[in-house]
């Protein structure tokens, strides 16, 4: 599933072709998304221009003058900036058709994405209880200690969780942890604040190391029929069971936690 910056890199692949233009029609292939698209969204978007491409948590946000039209890539979604003659492919639902001759087309094979309307002046409530953003000025030491501080569950569990801060998902996680040389499965509420502070910092820094990797795929946001192959990065523990470390040479564990697979150093996470 695309994480916080797969998706950033796709705002900011698809946002210099669309941004400040004027939608001519959306066209609905198939609506049986996670959620049904809205029957009305074309009507709601016809004639009027995309003033801005932004970026909640998971949720790219096309924003009109009277809301915002919100995308969710979900397990297997894609999006693409194309000229108006490319056919069609399997699983290309949806069509956000500009008037200079391009068109931003989703496709999402296993349809667990979503197109979904928010009024101007409202917040959607898939957005509503959402944390903050991990560049956030709330998001510090103290907003985590705060949250944490009745959460006896791992670590690692509790900074995947939206409501603490948003984008962390199960990669992130584990990198984040290894670079705060914290162990995953330490409790949540006993992780002192200045271990939190060392996290915080450690959790940007692994996000924008990403974001800044997925920098040299944004051309396969234009006129491509691939998939896009966001970025390549080297990961100290994620996928790494059995490996030594790169710090130590300490073989790399694999536990579950959270029904998702885990990874960490037994010598650099205390």
């Amino acid at each position: 599933m695309p994480e916080l910056p797969e998706v950033e890199t796709t705002r900011r692949g698809i946002e210099p072709h669309i941004e400040g233009e004027q939608v001519s029609d959306l066209i609905i292939r198939n609506g049986a998304l996670r959620w049904p698209v809205p029957a009305e969204l074309p009507q709601l978007v016809r004639a009027q221009t995309l003033q801005r491409v932004s970026r909640r948590a998971k949720y790219l946000l096309l924003e009109f003058d009277h809301g915002a039209i919100m995308v969710h890539l979900g397990m297997s979604g894609s999006l693409r900036v194309l000229s108006a003659n490319k056919p069609a492919a399997a699983h290309d639902h949806i069509d956000l058709c500009f008037s200079n001759g391009r068109r931003l087309r989703f496709n999402d094979a296993r349809r667990f994405g979503s197109w979904l309307w928010q009024p101007r002046g409202t917040t959607h409530k898939l957005l509503s209880k959402l944390g903050p953003e991990p560049w956030s000025s709330q998001f510090d030491a103290d907003w985590m200690k705060q949250h944490l501080s009745k959460r006896s569950s791992a670590i690692k569990v509790a900074i995947m969780d939206a409501s603490l801060v948003v984008g962390v998902g199960n990669i992130y996680a584990s990198e984040a942890l290894f670079e705060a040389g914290i162990r995953p499965q330490c409790k949540a509420n006993r992780v002192s604040l200045k271990r939190l502070r060392v996290l915080r910092d450690v959790i940007r820094t692994v996000l924008e190391r990403a974001i800044e990797a997925g920098g040299t795929t944004l051309r396969d946001f234009t006129d491509s029929d691939g998939q896009p192959g966001y970025f390549g990065q080297q990961l100290h523990v994620y996928g790494r069971e059995g490996e030594p470390c790169y710090a130590c040479g300490t073989t790399i564990k694999r536990s579950v936690m959270g029904q998702r697979s885990t990874y960490h150093c037994p010598q650099c996470q205390s």
